[in-house]
């Protein structure tokens, strides 16, 4: 385990420093004669979530994330996010997962069908490393995830391209009224996610997004819980063009197991906290 944990940290590391040299880079540039200045665009949502995992054997499950995401708040629809996928537990720490990704996406003025097509697929593939250590009450997730994205702008006529996508996400739960996640516990939620992204196509956004995500839960059952969060990202759009989003995410996780033959007390790792 604690090797695991070493290599997943050298990762870890390894994308902090891709990020520190883009800064670098950019600081460098804004510092020549005749540079534009930074422009922020902020903006506000709101995402709905559906997490489901279903358990189909000893070690393998099915997969899935659905998302509804608006804009302004509730005011636009931004996106339809539909991820499906087949999770492998390799041992009671370690699990891979590996799928396919199909989120739409909403023209910011849709009525003008001149310009632009009012909603867009795009497609993914994904796959995902997910390493799981419980210290004391605390239980945290370090999750690697990996994408392979044909995606396109909703202008008219506008083409597919082709790019990576690398994401480290580090998350912690933390029982509030009990010393261990079971049904009944609220818990305190917290995670930090690095994007990066390179392609032919990306040329100064390497560095795509930071989120941070701080709230709560409640485990209602074996099988459901909720989590409502605040969350704050910070990302590059181009060379000197940024957006930072406010967002009031609400999630459901559902889990099951579908064997004919179940062992409520082997339990695998997950994207979320799991009732002991």
């Amino acid at each position: 385990m604690q090797k695991r944990f070493t290599q997943l940290t050298i990762i870890f590391l390894l994308l902090t420093l891709s990020y520190m040299s883009w800064a670098q880079d950019i600081t460098t540039l804004a510092n020549e004669p005749n540079i534009p200045d930074r422009v922020i665009n902020r903006q506000t949502g709101v995402w709905h979530g559906l997490y489901t995992k279903y358990r189909l054997s000893e070690r393998l499950f099915y997969y899935g994330e659905y998302h509804v995401r608006r804009n302004n708040y509730y005011q636009n629809m931004s996106k339809l996010y539909l991820r499906f996928g087949v999770t492998y537990l390799l041992d009671k720490y370690l699990e891979v997962t590996g799928g396919f990704v199909n989120p739409y996406s909403w023209a910011s003025d849709p009525e003008d069908t001149e310009r632009y097509d009012p909603v867009v697929p795009e497609y993914r593939f994904w796959e995902q490393l997910l390493f799981v250590q419980s210290v004391g009450r605390v239980k945290f997730y370090h999750q690697l995830r990996f994408e392979q994205r044909w995606k396109r702008k909703n202008d008219i006529g506008a083409d597919y391209k082709y790019s990576n996508r690398w994401r480290y996400r580090f998350t912690t739960y933390v029982p509030i009224n009990d010393h261990t996640l079971r049904p009944g516990v609220l818990f305190g939620a917290f995670y930090n996610e690095i994007f990066i992204q390179n392609g032919k196509d990306i040329q100064y956004n390497n560095f795509e997004e930071n989120r941070t995500v701080l709230g709560l839960g409640y485990i209602f059952s074996n099988n459901i819980q909720f989590q409502a969060v605040y969350m704050w990202t910070y990302g590059q759009q181009s060379a000197f063009e940024f957006r930072q989003r406010d967002i009031i995410r609400f999630n459901i996780y559902h889990n099951l197991d579908l064997r004919r033959r179940r062992d409520s007390n082997r339990t695998g790792p997950g994207g979320y906290p799991k009732p002991k």
